[in-house]
C-alpha cells in the first residue's frame, strides 16, 4: 500500500509508492532499440492493460475488444490505490496516511499516435468529455477532494509510453500547489472583490500583446510572468470555477483552443515535450467567486537545476510578448 507522508517543516505531501519504480522506462523516440512487447493502448492489445473503467464504443463493442475510440483504464503501476481507508496516524513528529486514492489512464486513440496534435477536433472534443465523465463519476467518492488531470507527452516531459494519453489522479488532500493558488487569488479577492483570473482576462484583451488566440469562450495567451519559455495558459472568459460544470459548446471551443495551441507549439518548437494540467476548484469547496479553473501548457525546454530548485525563482529566457508573437504568427 502507498503512503502518504508529510513534511514537518513544510507542511507538503510526499507519495511512498513502490508500484511506480516498476513502470517501463522505454520510449522509442530517445533509443534506437525496438519496443519491447506490444503497446498496452493499441487497438488489439486490450488484454495487456488493467480492465477498463469506461469506453466510448460507438459501433457497440464488448468492454476490454477493439472497437473504441477512446478508452479509460486503471494505471497498471498507480501512485496510490483505490482501495481501504486512509488511516491517518502519527509516527512521533511525523504525520502519515495510507495512500488512497485513483489513478487512472486516459488513452486518446485506439491508432498508435505520439502527438496530441494529431488528433482531429472531434477526438479532441471526446478527450475533454472522458475527463469531464470521470471528474463526474470520482467526486461521489467523498474520500476524495481533489481530482487532478495532466498530460505528459515526450521523456522529457515524464511519459514512458510513446502511446499519447493523459492521466487521472484522485488526491484525499488538496495539494500544497493548489493551496498556494487558491491562496493568492484568495487575497486577491478580499482586497479588489473581484477574481484575479477575471482582471487578467479583460487586462489580457486590452494590451493584446501577449494574447495568442482567442473563440467566443476562452482566451489563449503566454502568461505575464510564464515559469518556463513559451509557457502558455488557456482562460475562459466566463467565470467558473469547476472545469466540470462547462457547457457543452464550451468544451467544444475549449478543443479548438487546445487543439490549436498544441499544434501551434509543435509548428513553433519542432514537437516539444509538454506538460498540460487543469486546474479546477477542489471538490467540496463552494464557489466564494474567488477562483477560476484553467489550463496551463508547459514546453519542457529548460532545465530546473540547483537554482531554482534552491530558490523558487525561475530564470526564463524568453519574453511572453516575444512568445506570444510567434505562436501567432504560426499558420494553421
Amino acid at each position: 500500500m502507498p503512503q502518504l507522508r508529510k513534511d514537518p517543516v513544510v507542511g507538503r505531501w510526499v507519495i511512498i509508492s513502490t508500484e511506480r519504480g516498476k513502470r517501463p522506462n522505454h520510449n522509442p523516440k530517445k533509443s534506437d532499440s525496438p519496443r519491447p512487447g506490444p503497446c498496452p493502448f493499441c487497438a488489439g492489445n486490450e488484454e495487456v492493460t488493467p480492465p477498463e473503467i469506461a469506453a466510448y464504443r460507438p459501433d457497440g463493442s464488448k468492454p476490454n475488444m477493439p472497437g473504441w475510440t477512446l478508452r479509460v483504464v486503471p494505471n497498471k503501476f498507480p501512485a496510490l490505490m483505490i482501495e481501504g481507508e486512509l488511516d491517518r496516524r502519527g509516527d512521533g513528529v511525523y504525520d502519515l496516511m495510507n495512500g488512497l486514492g485513483a489513478h487512472e489512464v486516459i488513452i486518446e486513440t485506439p491508432k498508435h499516435e505520439s502527438n496530441i496534435g494529431s488528433l482531429s477536433e472531434k477526438q479532441f472534443e471526446d478527450v475533454l468529455w472522458a475527463y469531464r465523465d470521470r471528474i463526474l463519476d470520482l467526486k461521489k467518492d467523498k474520500r476524495f477532494r481533489y481530482i487532478l488531470i495532466f498530460k505528459n507527452q515526450g521523456a522529457e516531459a515524464g511519459a514512458t509510453l510513446e502511446h499519447t494519453h493523459s492521466q487521472l489522479i484522485a488526491l484525499p488532500i488538496v495539494p500544497s500547489n493548489v493551496i498556494e493558488e487558491l491562496k493568492g487569488a484568495m487575497e486577491y479577492y478580499k482586497y479588489k472583490e473581484r477574481c484575479i483570473y477575471c482582471d487578467i482576462v479583460r487586462q489580457e484583451l486590452e494590451d493584446r500583446g501577449r494574447i495568442v488566440s482567442e473563440n467566443d469562450h476562452f482566451l489563449v495567451i503566454c502568461p505575464f510572468a510564464p515559469r518556463f519559455p513559451f509557457e502558455t495558459w488557456i482562460l475562459p472568459k466566463k467565470h467558473s470555477p469547476f472545469f466540470e460544470h462547462a457547457s457543452k459548446q464550451e468544451y467544444l471551443d475549449l478543443s479548438r483552443s487546445l487543439r490549436e495551441t498544441l499544434i501551434r507549439l509543435n509548428r513553433a518548437l519542432n514537437d516539444p515535450p509538454f506538460n498540460y494540467i487543469i486546474h479546477s476548484n477542489p471538490l467540496e469547496e463552494p464557489d466564494n467567486g474567488h477562483y477560476h479553473w484553467h489550463v496551463e501548457i508547459m514546453p519542457k525546454l529548460t532545465l530546473v537545476a540547483g537554482f531554482e530548485w534552491g530558490s523558487g525563482f525561475y530564470i526564463n529566457p524568453v519574453t511572453p510578448e516575444d512568445a506570444a508573437l510567434s505562436l501567432r504568427e504560426v499558420g494553421l
